[in-house]
């Protein structure tokens, strides 16, 4: 028996697309410049809380930049350290393109049953700073860009990522294209 990707389809839609690029400020570049996407919102030495990547735990930090493109939120990662993790492999293996796509969902703990009994492996796994919320990435085993996040977060991260849309549709696609950075 086969399992529909119906049930899978249904915990939320795609918002985010997701790289890590080799190169962060390139990558900067050829989104404001090139695709008209941002302006971005850069953010320095993330780290989030109870990560396990593979099972195990691990203390990843990375920055990112989060603008969007229309409604489509891009986000771009650069590892930090060298802390094991879905993003620090990426890199080590050489891999291009999208590496995750996000879906929010009002109930992670049913978003992981749903995708385990759809043979989704969790790789990695979050809690976002004060236990408000948090993250699983689970591959579906079809190869790079075949990730998917599954976000939970609060009203105010949902706020926070609507005000950055706005930002987006206001932006005049010159000035300030990456808030943030130096």
């Amino acid at each position: 028996m086969t399992s529909s990707p119906a049930t899978l389809a249904k915990l939320g839609s795609i918002m985010q697309i997701s790289y890590v690029p080799d190169d962060y400020d390139a990558a900067l570049e050829y989104w404001t410049q090139k695709m008209g996407a941002g302006p971005f919102f850069h953010t320095e030495g993330v780290q989030v809380e109870n990560v396990k990547y593979r099972g195990q735990p691990s203390d990843i930090r990375f920055s990112m930049a989060i603008g969007y493109w229309g409604d489509v939120q891009v986000e771009l990662i650069r590892p930090d350290n060298d802390a094991p993790s879905m993003f620090k492999d990426w890199r080590e293996k050489g891999l291009k393109g999208v590496q995750h796509l996000c879906v929010i969902v009002d109930d992670l703990a049913e978003a992981r049953r749903i995708t385990e009994s759809k043979g989704g492996e969790v790789i990695q796994e979050v809690s976002l700073p004060g236990g408000v919320g948090g993250a699983f990435y689970a591959d579906y085993g079809g190869g790079p860009g075949t990730i998917i996040e599954y976000l939970q977060i609060p009203q105010p991260g949902l706020d926070g990522f609507a005000a950055m849309r706005q930002a987006h549709l206001d932006w005049d696609g010159q000035s300030n294209p990456v808030i943030g950075k130096d």
